[in-house]
């Protein structure tokens, strides 16, 4: 069982150092990812995986920076000779953008099934997540999901359990009891981080209004500092910071901010990192 951070950064600018949001659980060589932002495919291929394994995808919600690649995910391992379902997961309507993502790219799909391929849409099998509790269950391993805090958007934590440990990715959520419980024991808890004094230098040349941020940012995300707290309550053994905001900080200071609240292992993520379970 292994974690690879496919995307580190948060927001939905692209940074030149950093990927579009996006994790992968690495289970026996099935591939279960977590958030797919904008070019989680090639990142894929570049963490050296094959986007045949990809066995599902699981989507914490509906902000561009975490979804905006999922059709084409399952659509690029389609043409990369995928045959049997993708179970994707997430908030509704995720069934209508499923449908409505075929629809929309029907001239690449019906040529390349001219072509002698199994329908795509067969490959596509989503399932919509309408509150907590197990959401995917087979081959030994199960995934579960507990209500994250982002509003305005509905949004899931989600947990990935496995004969070799245990793996939370925390979506885009404030510090929120749910995702401690979900994160009890795990083994690695990837949580996305804020750093509060850095958010202006973040704002740089952006056309949002600082003081609105801030109190987005305040009821909608989780501080590095916050993260460690999460960390320490649920007992977990190793912290991820993911989803980072600046992401021009650097991992000194990151990690230093949660070492505040948790004196457990801590690893500032990097885009193709690999971490064993």
């Amino acid at each position: 069982m292994e974690l690879v951070i496919l995307g580190s950064a948060g927001g939905p600018q692209p940074h030149p150092g950093k990927a579009a949001p996006a994790t992968a659980v690495v289970v026996d060589g099935d591939i279960h990812v977590i958030d797919c932002g904008n070019g989680v495919g090639r990142q894929i291929v570049s963490a050296g995986l094959e986007l045949t394994d990809l066995r599902s995808v699981l989507v914490t919600h509906h902000h561009v920076d975490h979804n905006a690649d999922l059709g084409a995910l399952v659509h690029l391992a389609w043409t990369a000779a995928r045959c049997e379902p993708v179970d994707v997961y997430g908030p509704a309507p995720l069934e209508s953008m499923v449908k409505q993502y075929l629809e929309l790219n029907e001239p690449d799909i019906s040529h390349r099934e001219g072509l002698g391929r199994p329908a795509l849409a067969g490959v596509f099998r989503p399932h919509e997540v309408s509150g907590p509790g197990t959401v995917h269950e087979a081959d030994g391993v199960r995934i579960s999901a507990a209500v994250a805090t982002h509003p305005p958007m509905p949004s899931f934590s989600y947990r990935v359990d496995a004969h070799a440990g245990s793996v939370v990715v925390s979506g885009d959520t404030a510090r929120c009891d749910e995702v401690v419980e979900l994160s009890r024991g795990a083994d690695v808890l990837v949580h996305e981080a804020y750093s509060p004094d850095h958010l202006a230098e973040f704002m740089a040349g952006s056309n949002t209004r600082i003081e609105r941020l801030r109190q987005h940012f305040a009821q909608a995300h989780t501080s590095a500092e916050d993260a460690g707290r999460v960390a320490a309550e649920a007992g977990v053994r190793t912290l991820v910071l993911w989803h980072l905001i600046p992401w021009q900080l650097s991992d000194e200071e990151y990690a230093a901010q949660a070492a505040r609240t948790f004196d457990g292992e801590i690893v500032v993520a990097h885009d193709l990192q690999r971490i064993p379970v």
